[in-house]
């Protein structure tokens, strides 16, 4: 039953993403080690081409960290295939009381489908608070594009996510980011409405400064 939803799951959104994929050619796995512009990544020539540009497999994920979470992410620099097909996907492994923090995609749709055990998963829309759902296997969810949303197991099991997103190297805007800089701790703390020991925390924790 998993592998069924799977494959409904990943079949449907190849159908979709062909419409976007260039009319010039049938695809265009990207050539890596070659040059990047705004257009996309060049091509590989296509007598260099095989099968094996086209399958790939998720490296196992690593959950020891402190959100107790592994993302092993097919984006287009792990999956050259992907290039100009608008697609890529992530398998995310969350133990229990593990969690992905507030974050955004601003040019990509976000599907989620969970495969094994359950999470709650929701994401703040500009009019209403947060739309919170609790997911079993079999159950998908949409982000829409720039929603801050998250993902936590608050179940026993370890659980398995895969997601989608409508493009094939999705940008990550992270809560985390908010301390991993330079900004002066006061200003933050200002900003943010939290006292300056516990920003002058997060720095210490995502890396920042000052």
């Amino acid at each position: 039953m998993k592998n069924m939803f799977l494959i409904l799951f990943f079949s449907a959104l190849l159908i979709s993403s062909t419409s976007n994929a260039s009319n010039v050619n049938d695809f265009c796995v990207a050539d890596l080690k070659g040059t990047n512009s705004p257009s996309g990544s060049n091509c590989k020539p296509a007598d260099t081409v095989t099968a094996n540009d086209f399958v790939f497999t998720f490296q196992p994920a690593n959950t020891s960290n402190p959100i107790k979470t592994g993302i092993s992410t097919a984006f287009l620099k792990d999956f050259p295939a992907l290039n100009g097909l608008d697609i890529s996907a992530v398998r995310v492994v969350i133990d229990k009381d593990g969690f992905i923090p507030l974050h955004s995609h601003p040019h990509a749709t976000e599907l989620i489908i969970v495969v094994e055990g359950q999470i709650t998963a929701g994401f703040m829309a500009a009019t209403k608070a947060y739309v919170t759902k609790t997911l079993k296997p079999g159950d998908l969810m949409v982000i829409p594009p720039g929603q801050l949303h998250f993902l936590a197991n608050y179940d026993q099991r370890r659980a398995t996510v895969f997601a989608a997103f409508s493009s094939s190297n999705p940008t990550v805007h992270s809560f985390n980011n908010i301390f991993a800089n330079n900004v002066p701790s006061n200003v933050l703390a200002q900003t943010t409405f939290l006292d300056v020991a516990q920003v002058k925390k997060l720095k210490a924790r995502f890396g920042g400064r000052n």
